[in-house]
Formats: C-alpha cells, sequence, structure tokens
C-alpha cells in the first residue's frame, strides 16, 4: 500500500501505439530513490528509502514484464541504500555506488542474474570516491557508471565487462560535472541529458561510444535545464540487445 509522498506504483506503456500509462501492479515496498534495469523477460527494481523517516531499503523486487501483476520478492541487496546507479546486460543487473543508512556514500558494486531469485553478490568497485545519484548506461557487453555526486558533482565515466566480475576501468569524462540526469543508449551510443550542475540545472547533452574509451562528445542540448530527467530509453539496450 503506498504512503503520503511515496508510491508503489507500476505504470506499463505499449510503445509500439501512444496514449496514457496503464497500471501494471505495485512494488512490494511503497518507496522512492530506487533504480532498476530488465533483460527481455523480467524487470528488477533494488533499494530506495520510505518514509516516515526516511528509512533505506534493501529490498530487490522483480515483475514478469508479460504478465501485470504485483512485483515479487527477489532478494535483498548487501545494505540498506538508495540513488544507486544501475545497468545491465540480458543476463545481469548491476548496481554501483549509493546512499547506505547514516548518509556514508559508497562505491561497491553489487549484480544479481535475472533467471534466479536470492541477494545480490559483490561485482567489484567503482574507480575513485564513493558516490551517489551515478547514471547507468550500457550495450551488451560494457556497462557505464557516470557522474555522481560525492557530494561535490563527478564527471567520471567508468566502465565494466558485465559477464565478468572485478572493479570498473576509467572510460573517461563527461563534458561537465553532473548528478541526477537522462541516460539512454543502443549497442553503439550512450547518450547523457540534463542534470543538476550546481547551482542550475543543466541543457547539455553529450555521448560516448561505448565500444571504445575516452570523453564524452557534445550531442546537442535539451530545451530547458532539467535536473533528474527522464532515464530514457530506446529500440536497442543491454537487456534486449
Amino acid at each position: 500500500m503506498s504512503s503520503p509522498g511515496y508510491l508503489n506504483i507500476i505504470d506499463y506503456v505499449t510503445i509500439s501505439s501512444t496514449g496514457n500509462a496503464f497500471d501494471y501492479g505495485d512494488l512490494t515496498v511503497a518507496r522512492n530513490g530506487l533504480s532498476g534495469s530488465s533483460n527481455s523477460i523480467r524487470g528488477v527494481f533494488a533499494g530506495g528509502s520510505r518514509p516516515p523517516s526516511d528509512t533505506k531499503e534493501d529490498t530487490i523486487d522483480y515483475i514478469t514484464i508479460a504478465t501485470k501483476s504485483n512485483a515479487q520478492d527477489f532478494g535483498d541487496l548487501s545494505a540498506l541504500k538508495r540513488n544507486t546507479g544501475c545497468t545491465g546486460s540480458a543476463t545481469r543487473a548491476i548496481w554501483g555506488g549509493g546512499t547506505p543508512d547514516g548518509s556514508v556514500l559508497v562505491n561497491t558494486m553489487e549484480y544479481i542474474t535475472y533467471t534466479t531469485t536470492g541477494n545480490a553478490q559483490d561485482f567489484g568497485d567503482m574507480t575513485g570516491t564513493d558516490r551517489r545519484h551515478t547514471i547507468g548506461s550500457s550495450s551488451s557487453t560494457r556497462g557505464l557508471f557516470v557522474g555522481g555526486t560525492t557530494p561535490t558533482l563527478q564527471d567520471d565515466i567508468d566502465y565494466i565487462t558485465m559477464a565478468s566480475l572485478g572493479n570498473s576501468v576509467d572510460f573517461g569524462n563527461l563534458s561537465d560535472a553532473r548528478a541526477e540526469f537522462g541516460g539512454v543508449s543502443n549497442q553503439i551510443r550512450a547518450v547523457f541529458m540534463g542534470g543538476w550542475d550546481s547551482p542550475a540545472y543543466d541543457t547539455v547533452i553529450d555521448y560516448v561510444t561505448i565500444a571504445t574509451t575516452g570523453n564524452a562528445t557534445a550531442f546537442g542540448s535539451l530545451g530547458g535545464g532539467a535536473r533528474g530527467a527522464s532515464a530514457g530509453t530506446s529500440d536497442s539496450h543491454g537487456g534486449l540487445g
């Protein structure tokens, strides 16, 4: 059941048509600050916080995308936390960074395998400092964790090879340091847009070619600054390939 200011609602749209979203079901716990990923079968949502005292969550929920229903319990993250980044392949969902209870940031990464249920397992550590509000993106092979705050705004781009375990590797840098922006990708490019660039919102859009390394390149601008811009979607991503 939803709590004031926090929702457990899951909505869906059919991408091939236009129109309003429809009710899909409910999360197991009403919360905000969670993050998620999917393959072509299952969607997973993890972490977050819930009222009345902003209590952190370690819950991982899952849904079977083709079937409308309430989310079910998948397992738990390694710690109670919110504001993690998330990326994924057709096999794994991987979370990085975040804010555990006590507001001490982390740089750890952990993963689950979609076809099973159970608690998340250690993947490795992100480069650089502990951070939150990092954005995840991917091809079918590489996952990216981008930007965030320590709380100082960051411009780091890290990458991992999702089929293996290990620490992330430095990829390059965003055109400017920011957090809470939108990200979208296909098998070739990841594109990042908007976000919080203190003391103002950002309109910048930049991109990287996922198979290479290097700094992000200018793509264009949003019509207006946006904090927490839409996470974005595309016709090809790490889950659906």
